[in-house]
């Protein structure tokens, strides 16, 4: 397998792996004005980009996504929820799904809460054994922290549906299982986040603060430490919901 993270300035984390035996790769999160580097990345991996995941409709960045996937002539991902909401085409993914590009497979894990329609994603290499190897969790889990629940109002029910995706899908998963979030420090997905850009699930489990709370005391914590909305939030989310990226973020 290979693996590239990707840092923007604004703190979002997006990523290419993929299967080089089978020269088959898969871009999650892209953000616009990367699309290059995707394919270039690619490139140098020998592999093409057969599969481009959005692990929710974004608000604090446009996506690159949807650009990318016509570009490479690859299926844009979106959760399922989505139908009706976008106004492009899209695979629609689905609870329990399974994509694969060669011997990597990733797992789609439906984990309501930052918004309705995110997922993380369970990724194993067949060419280490049957174990998956890490979770991109998207902006459901940070490292030493969690997904902010107020984007899309109904922030105490979101909060609860939050705590539900982490203890019951992600905090199920294997203790050494690598996690790889979908923002770092200087985000405004959450608050609390920490500067390192992967950690695992039991490193997690253990010393991010908010995961050993019981749901009610979770839900007030998660409340209280909002952090104020995303700069030019709405006309980001209108846009990504469009598939359209202004012409000047894209250059």
């Amino acid at each position: 397998m290979f693996f590239r993270q990707r840092a923007a300035p604004d703190a979002t984390l997006s990523y290419l792996f993929g299967c080089a035996g089978h020269r088959m790769a898969v871009a999650v999160d892209v953000v616009a004005g990367d699309e290059d580097w995707f394919i270039a990345e690619a490139g140098k991996a020998d592999a093409r980009i057969v599969h481009v995941i959005d692990t929710h409709v974004h608000a604090d960045h446009l996506s690159g996504g949807f650009g990318l996937a016509r570009r490479v002539a690859a299926p844009y991902h979106l959760h399922e929820s989505n139908r009706g909401r976008v106004a492009f085409d899209f695979a629609a993914l689905a609870d329990g799904q399974r994509i694969a590009a060669g011997n990597v497979l990733v797992d789609v894990i439906h984990t309501p809460g930052h918004t309705a329609d995110s997922v993380c994603l369970v990724v194993r290499d067949l060419r280490r054994g049957d174990e998956p190897w890490f979770v991109i969790t998207g902006d459901t889990l940070f490292v030493g922290a969690v997904g902010r629940p107020d984007l899309a109002g109904r922030e105490r029910e979101m909060a609860a549906q939050l705590h539900d995706s982490l203890h019951r899908r992600l905090l199920t998963l294997p203790p050494e299982l690598e996690i790889y979030p979908g923002h770092q420090a200087g985000s405004a997905c959450g608050a609390g986040l920490s500067g390192k850009p992967a950690s695992t699930i039991g490193f997690e489990k253990r010393f991010n603060p908010l995961l050993s709370l019981a749901r009610q005391a979770f839900v007030d914590a998660v409340i209280a430490e909002i952090p104020p909305p995303p700069a030019d939030m709405a006309r980001i989310v209108e846009a990504n919901l469009r598939g359209v990226v202004p012409a000047a973020a894209s250059a």
